[in-house]
């Protein structure tokens, strides 16, 4: 299974500076054979996409998606919209939509099955908030993220364009991160609901690690088993610390 390594720039990046990142990325490309994935806000896909065109090893994504082909729903964004712009990629499900906008596990699920019908890969993300992990309910909220988020995906649709991102909330921006013997618990958690989800074609399904990740704890991260990938956030703003986590292993 090919290693993911994704950078989410959130709310960051005019054009210019998402072109400029973009092009540091092409310019550093590690020859390790994995692939690399950046969801830049939805104003720079086309121009990353640019960056990116024709480079084998280098995709671009969406932050967001709405279900939907077209009509009245301001602010939002189609999967029509996002791959005319470049993009190949979506995420659908981050502890930021869930749990700062209010989206329900259903809907998630709702994103998750429109966008892989309209032609994009989809990165999935589950995760626990601290009070959920200290009331012991992780595996509850896994099942029930996964249920959901793949509610009307086939398997082979997840086998094929669907990898999965657990992301413990507590772990997100804060500096923290959690420790391996976590990681393996959750991981090989998640990979035991998706069996039950999706059947022996859950051994697939890239698995990515995203909390704090950094330069100097990815090569760790990247060692445990059923860890794919990485999903990055503040550390990939800069391509230097960006493809030093590509590099690391």
């Amino acid at each position: 299974m090919k290693t993911l390594i994704a950078a989410n720039w959130k709310m960051h990046k005019t054009r210019a500076e998402a072109r400029k990142t973009a092009e540091a990325v092409v310019a550093g490309l590690p020859g390790n054979g994995r692939s690399l994935i950046v969801f830049p806000p939805f104003t720079a896909i086309a121009d990353v996409a640019e960056v990116f065109a024709a480079r084998e090893g280098l995709a671009v994504g969406g932050q967001d998606v709405y279900p939907a082909e077209k009509g009245a729903f301001t602010g939002e964004i189609s999967p029509a919209m996002l791959r005319d712009a470049g993009a190949t990629w979506v995420l659908t499900g981050h502890s930021e939509r869930r749990h700062v906008l209010g989206e329900s596990d259903a809907f998630v699920g709702r994103k998750t099955a429109f966008a892989l019908s309209s032609g994009l890969n989809v990165m999935l993300c589950v995760g626990e908030t601290l009070e959920e992990r200290e009331a012991g309910q992780l595996e509850a909220v896994l099942r029930r993220q996964l249920r959901e988020g793949l509610a009307d995906v086939a398997a082979e649709t997840a086998a094929a364009h669907v990898a999965v991102a657990y992301e413990p909330v507590w772990a997100i921006g804060t500096g923290k991160v959690a420790g391996c013997a976590e990681v393996l618990e959750a991981h090989a958690l998640a990979r035991r609901l998706l069996r039950d989800v999706v059947g022996a074609v859950a051994d697939e399904i890239p698995l990515l690690y995203g909390g704090s990740v950094k330069p100097d704890n990815a090569a760790s991260l990247l060692a445990l088993d059923n860890v794919n990938g990485l999903l990055i956030g503040g550390a990939s703003l800069e391509a230097e610390s960006f493809l030093r986590i590509a590099e690391a292993g």
